[in-house]
């Protein structure tokens, strides 16, 4: 492989290990197994990373970066909130059925993390991640449609990190996208309803 600049050295590696692990699990993400999925000798990964676990923290940010973009690439402009939020499930629907190994990853990696107190800081710098994630959702929902929220954004977006991480469990787990999309689509209902103000 010729020379790559260290950050694409690094961007190589995370998604080399997010194919092993989302494909064989988070066990099966050795450090020798990554360098090997991206063609790299052993010396690369560590000239680019410092340890294992620094990887998986740039991986946990890669996969939440690409779960925002999926929700947030077809808002449609116009549109009321509740409808803007259905969109952003839908996309994020279509991103889980498209790459269910990494949402599996994902909560494979936060169940893991919390049975090793030196792993502890990595589960809960994911859910920062989903939660900023959501937070950004939120507020760029409102604002595009005029709505306010009732309550504090952050408390709201905890709240929708917890609905989208039971949807998503329940589907890897009966990989029924009608039943999920009905679920989300009454949650979403629901959510605006209580919490939010939309202009008449």
């Amino acid at each position: 492989m010729a020379r790559l600049p260290a950050d694409a050295r690094r961007a190589a590696l995370v998604e080399a290990a997010l194919r092993v692990m989302s494909r064989d699990g988070l066990a099966a993400g050795t450090t020798r197994a990554v360098v090997a999925e991206a063609g790299m000798s052993l010396a690369s990964f560590h000239y680019a990373f410092a340890s294992r676990d620094e990887l998986l923290r740039e991986l946990v940010h890669r996969v939440v970066g690409h779960e925002l973009s999926a929700a947030t690439a077809e808002l449609p402009e116009g549109a009321g909130l509740a409808d803007c939020l259905r969109a952003a499930a839908a996309g994020y629907l279509q991103h889980l059925e498209a790459e269910p190994g990494a949402e599996q990853l994902m909560l494979e990696l936060a169940l893991h993390s919390l049975r090793d107190p030196a792993l502890r800081p990595l589960a809960r710098q994911q859910y920062r991640a989903y939660t900023a994630a959501a937070t950004r959702l939120l507020e760029q929902s409102a604002a595009a449609t005029g709505a306010t929220w009732r309550r504090p954004v952050p408390e709201l977006a905890r709240l929708l990190v917890a609905l989208v991480d039971g949807a998503t469990t329940t589907w890897l787990v009966d990989r029924d996208t009608a039943a999920t999309r009905a679920v989300l689509d009454a949650a979403v209902g629901l959510f605006v309803a209580e919490h939010a103000d939309v202009p008449r």
